[in-house]
């Protein structure tokens, strides 16, 4: 359902526009707060307290994105939608491929993980930026934090030579492959 009404100073069409693209961050913010979750309980090895915790903090804040996201969508008159089917429906990307396995692995994944929302989250920023630079700021200031998660990822992943141990994966499974010790 939507509204008649959408924030002032935008029309209906371009409320909805932004709404559109909003919707499909919640969906990637859901599925990456899940995926997040996934690798804090099948994390194992030597490195497994240290990922452990340095991912509940990047669950909670992804949460917080997804309420943030909805919220906007609410105040632009449409409805969000935070259902297991919306983001079957709007993703492009597959379901996370790696199962309990040790913290490298599950970071080499979890960095392509991030880039594709990352890249995708740019994108989105982009035209958003053209119709409403509010819903754009909200969309910048997750991507900030998503970016320094990343690095946080990739922290554990680079050499003293500045390579990263997944280089080239083209899929979860291969960087967790190729990143394996």
């Amino acid at each position: 359902m939507t509204t008649e009404f959408t924030i002032p100073g935008l029309t209906n069409e371009q409320g909805s526009e932004v709404a559109g693209l909003l919707q499909q961050r919640l969906s990637a913010y859901n599925d990456l707060h899940l995926t997040l979750k996934h690798v804090h309980w099948n994390v194992v090895g030597p490195n497994f307290i240290g990922v452990h915790e340095m991912i509940d903090p990047q669950v909670d804040l992804v949460r917080g994105y997804a309420d943030e996201v909805a919220e906007r969508i609410a105040a632009l008159g449409q409805s969000p939608k935070g259902t297991p089917g919306a983001i079957i429906d709007d993703r492009s990307w597959d379901d996370y491929s790696v199962g309990r396995d040790n913290a490298i692995s599950h970071l080499a994944a979890l960095d392509l993980v991030y880039t594709g929302v990352i890249e995708t989250g740019r994108k989105i920023m982009d035209r958003i930026g053209e119709i409403d630079r509010v819903s754009e700021d909200i969309v910048i200031g997750h991507n900030a934090e998503l970016e320094k998660f990343q690095w946080f990822v990739r922290a554990h992943l680079e050499n003293a030579g500045g390579s990263l141990a997944n280089s080239g994966a083209d899929s979860e499974s291969e960087a967790a492959d190729q990143a394996r010790p």
